[in-house]
């Protein structure tokens, strides 16, 4: 029996736009939010619509961050360096995610959702342990990280 053509999670979004308006409103939530703001104040202008294209690269998008924005994982995880990320920041990011999600219509379907939701929750965990650590656990040549319909990555174990 064939299997079917599955898209990407890039492609089921809904492309690049979809990222790009997702982390648009987000971020503009994120500024008008207390608890988010002073983390986020100084945040280029450039800022949403690169996370918009990191995050599509990771959904096995275009590689619009790794080449025209010059980022790398590695870059990515430095920006988080010494910030100091606590749980109720990555829980209030979540929500603020999720909610922008919705408004925006990013498909609900459940396995969509489902992956979407553990990349997101892989991610803002990271992003906690690397902005606490005295030095980024990461070699700089690190791949960049590729998310599907369900893999799991395994337990973390930082590089050395």
């Amino acid at each position: 029996m064939e299997k079917p053509n599955i898209p990407t999670l890039y492609e089921w979004a809904g492309g690049m736009e979809t990222f790009e308006k997702l982390t648009a409103l987000f971020y503009e939530k994120v500024l008008k939010d207390d608890l988010l703001e002073p983390v986020f104040r100084d945040m280029s202008p450039e800022h949403p619509k690169r996370v918009a294209h990191f995050i599509a690269e990771v959904f096995k998008g275009p590689e619009t961050y790794s080449s025209t924005d010059g980022g790398s994982h590695y870059k990515m995880v430095k920006k988080h360096f010494l910030k100091h990320i606590n749980e109720a920041e990555r829980q209030r990011w979540i929500a603020l995610l999720l909610q922008s999600a919705d408004e925006i219509q990013l498909p609900d379907d459940p396995e969509f959702r489902s992956a979407f939701m553990a990349y997101i929750e892989w991610g803002t965990r990271l992003a906690i342990i690397n902005s606490n650590v005295d030095e980024i656990p990461m070699h700089p040549e690190t791949p960049m990280p590729k998310w599907g319909w369900g893999e799991p990555g395994g337990p973390y174990i930082p590089e050395k």
